[in-house]
């Protein structure tokens, strides 16, 4: 039975008592009713002594060092490493999950790794990463804990990234994203249909993260739409997607259509073309998005940067590989000048394509 001895057991501050006895969590916008003892469907929030709290605090699925393209950012911080990690359980039920390992594990022993968020901005610090990723499982379900690391990493001048379906309510949302240097938002589709049957959530409410955090924050955002055949990779859909983004967010906000691959529930969906994926790209550029990316294929064109004023090319991709960099020191187009979108440096970074998997305990003191 769970304690709230147990130092993996905090206290959370969103949810409230209703009439019948049940505790509502009000981190999401699922809002789980709860008996005593009953966990949310995230399986990480629970009801315990009449309050909810969190059961997976300082506990992750494992460490490592990815290239920031990977989560994927395209204008934060090129070329550089950050240090990932992710924890169990997810507020979703995407029935494509391809961490469904991670997201949907039952067994706390899948948390492997445990950490403090001071051993985590240490080692970050140590291992020579720019930022720390929240990611692999939704970080809006371990809201505390990556809230804590955060301000760990802060700091220490590391930058925090929200790797994200955007699924929060808005009060939480307000302190995670006061906390957070950059986001990928995974806005899945653009249908009710999509949300409510493939994922068990809505639209609106990631609609609305969207615009809070380009809106109301300085946090850095990107998007990453995963195209599935059969499901949401009508052009009518991809249309109105990228003339919603830049109407309601603008031009410069990056868009990465990703390529779909077979997993967990949905297996006898093939994978996404990449013709399917140039032509999402091509819709947005028409539309006004002017950095539009295509991911998880080989597009080195795809996957590059250009100057939407004159067209050259700003930054080289091969994969994570950074191939050409013309950018100023000021971050703008060393041809015509004109800035480009993002929070660059004056030299990027030289990680690589490299994946590297850490123990944090070899850092500790």
């Amino acid at each position: 039975m769970n304690s709230k001895t147990d130092p993996n057991i905090v206290p959370t501050r969103y949810w409230h008592t209703l009439e019948d006895g049940r505790v509502q969590c009000d981190l999401c916008p699922r809002e789980c009713k709860l008996h005593e003892g009953q966990r949310g469907l995230c399986f990480v929030r629970e009801n315990l002594d009449g309050e909810i709290v969190l059961t997976t605090y300082g506990r992750s699925s494992g460490y490592c060092i990815d290239p920031i393209e990977k989560k994927p950012l395209n204008h934060f911080l090129p070329g550089t490493p950050v240090l990932s990690f992710g924890t169990a359980g997810c507020n979703l039920a995407c029935k494509y999950c391809q961490n469904w390992d991670i997201s949907k594990s039952r067994e706390m022993d899948t948390l492997a790794d445990q950490a403090s968020p001071e051993l985590i901005a240490s080692a970050a610090e140590k291992l020579g990463c720019r930022s720390v990723a929240y990611t692999y499982n939704d970080p809006v379900i371990f809201h505390e804990y990556a809230i804590d690391v955060a301000k760990a990493c802060r700091e220490k001048n590391i930058k925090s990234v929200a790797v994200t379906a955007g699924y929060v309510n808005p009060e939480p949302r307000e302190e995670f994203y006061r906390y957070m240097d950059a986001a990928n938002v995974d806005l899945k589709a653009f249908t009710e249909k999509f949300y409510y049957k493939l994922t068990g959530g809505h639209l609106e409410p990631v609609l609305d993260t969207l615009k809070y955090i380009k809106h109301e924050t300085d946090v850095w955002l990107e998007l990453t739409n995963l195209v599935i055949p059969g499901y949401n990779d009508t052009e009518e859909e991809i249309e109105e997607m990228t003339q919603w983004v830049v109407e309601q967010l603008g031009p410069d906000v990056p868009l990465h259509f990703s390529a779909f691959h077979p997993d967990w529930k949905m297996m006898d969906v093939p994978p996404t073309p990449s013709s399917t994926l140039t032509k999402a790209r091509a819709i947005a550029i028409k539309n006004g998005v002017r950095y539009a990316y295509t991911g998880n294929v080989h597009d080195e064109e795809g996957e590059s940067t250009y100057c939407h004023q004159c067209g050259e090319k700003l930054i080289g991709r091969d994969w994570y590989v950074l191939t050409a960099w013309n950018l100023t020191v000021d971050g703008k187009c060393s041809k015509c000048g004109t800035p480009c979108a993002g929070v660059f440096e004056a030299k990027p970074g030289s990680w690589g394509a490299r994946r590297q998997p850490v123990r944090l305990r070899d850092f500790a003191a």
